[in-house]
């Protein structure tokens, strides 16, 4: 393959094509990036920020033309696109409010009263290899991050997103940040676990797979790269015997349906308590059955495409797989004959071990309802999983569901009687097969520093 050809999933129609790089590009990318970063870094975090500031102004100017191209490229519904937009941009300003106080040099006393400093110093070039569900939030989280730690940054971006992506490279040039400190590498994976390995390079981050992040994770070992990997999640979500079925519905209905359901930190798993067990399910099989489909550009549409037909092909397969096991099909579960890669809100019940619906991740809009005898029990499924990215709790007692949250949820986020995707303020990331590293909250901007001890000698008596 020597060229990528983009196609709006709610239409099958070609977009754009282009060209794949050859290794010789794609190195002479990493190379500018480099020199560009030798002098990026010599920048004080305040000169920093002002880049970032105007990077997040210049992408709410261009908020209706970067949704619509969202929309075209992976399917997702315009308005969610214009929200992500300035979910970017808040995360471009975070990065420029707090960073300087995040990095600053911090004094300390060792020894005898000695004296020392800790310093937070830029490393280098940052690759970053990103998947298609959130074309601009997923590279900028690790660009805003990086550039006001003082790095730079290359990007391979998901394929079929390779608009989105060099349109984010030019906004930043547009809005200032000097030209070679961040841009794309359109090239095929053999070429990118060679760009890993590469001098210039100083780190990997990764969000994908948790096949994929073995792979890259590999590579970055192979070569002594610090990497942080993301790797996606069957999130589980409890109703305990003292939730609020309404409110339990409602953030669950939302929770799996956001972004076409395509969200690692989606709601996936729902475990309920046999108390309240047939109140949640009649109530929420209902409200998923309510869901149609249309266009995604439309206003009213509250579920739009799948991102590319290999990905409705998966769906489809997983949730056969799942009831050829003896889950059953509370609603939905049969993709619509239209042009497309629709596939609509479906419920699968009586989800058991063994199932994809209960092992693995499903990205689309498909529920899985697994039945719990108390709370204890529902706690214990939840954690009957390889992965650990994020997680919910419904009760009314919010006191015991922070204590649950905190001390037994084996994952790296939990919301409590709410759904929500991602925060600038709260740091993002999981454990087990979900990866390691965070991102946001201050965290993203730590972790591909070199933190720096400088011993200083005791002050004259």
């Amino acid at each position: 393959m020597s060229q990528i050809t983009t196609i709006n999933p709610a239409t099958e129609e070609p977009l754009a094509s282009y060209d794949l790089m050859s290794e010789t590009k794609a190195t002479q990318i990493v190379e500018a990036a480099h020199a560009a970063f030798l002098d990026w870094r010599t920048k004080t975090h305040a000169e920093r920020g002002e880049h970032l500031t105007a990077i997040a102004a210049k992408l709410r100017e261009n908020a209706d033309d970067l949704a619509k191209l969202m929309t075209q490229e992976v399917g997702k519904l315009y308005k969610d696109g214009k929200t992500e937009v300035e979910l970017c941009a808040g995360i471009f300003e975070y990065a420029a409010k707090h960073g300087p106080e995040l990095l600053a040099d911090e004094e300390r006393v060792h020894g005898d009263g000695k004296r020392g400093v800790v310093t937070y110093q830029p490393i280098g070039v940052v690759y970053s290899i990103q998947p298609w569900n959130f074309p601009l939030y997923q590279p900028v989280r690790v660009l805003a991050a990086n550039l006001m730690a003082g790095n730079g940054c290359v990007l391979k971006h998901a394929a079929i997103c390779t608009g989105s992506a060099l349109r984010l490279a030019e906004i930043c040039v547009e809005a200032g940040l000097p030209e070679d400190l961040f841009q794309v590498l359109v090239i095929d994976h053999d070429i990118s676990d060679r760009i890993i390995a590469h001098h210039h390079v100083r780190a990997v981050t990764m969000t994908g797979s948790d096949d994929a992040g073995r792979h890259i994770g590999a590579k970055a070992a192979e070569a002594l790269k610090k990497s942080v990997l993301e790797l996606g999640s069957n999130d589980a979500y409890l109703v305990l015997e003292d939730a609020d079925i309404e409110t339990a519905v409602k953030f669950s209905t939302i929770g799996r349906l956001y972004n076409n359901g395509q969200t690692c930190v989606s709601a996936k798993r729902f475990i309920v308590t046999d108390k309240v067990y047939d109140a949640f399910v009649d109530a929420y099989v209902e409200q998923m059955k309510q869901i149609e489909m249309g266009d995604p550009m439309e206003e009213g549409t509250k579920l739009g495409p799948l991102s590319s037909q290999e990905q409705l092909d998966t769906v489809v397969r997983q949730v056969t797989k799942s009831i050829s096991r003896g889950a059953s099909l509370l609603c939905g579960g049969e993709a619509p004959e239209r042009v497309g890669a629709y596939y609509p809100a479906t419920v699968l019940g009586d989800v058991e071990p063994g199932m994809p619906a209960y092992d693995d991740e499903i990205f689309g809009p498909v529920a899985s309802i697994i039945r719990a005898r108390d709370d204890e029990d529902a706690m214990r499924i939840a954690n009957d999983s390889r992965y650990g990215l994020g997680g919910g709790i419904f009760s009314k007692d919010e006191a015991r569901a922070l204590d649950l949250a905190r001390k037994h949820f084996d994952t790296g986020m939990v919301r409590i009687n709410s759904f929500g995707a991602a925060d600038p303020n709260m740091p993002f990331g999981g454990v087990k097969n979900s990866g390691y590293g965070r991102e946001h909250g201050g965290f993203g901007m730590r972790e591909f520093v070199n933190i720096k001890s400088v011993f200083l000698p005791s002050k004259a008596a």
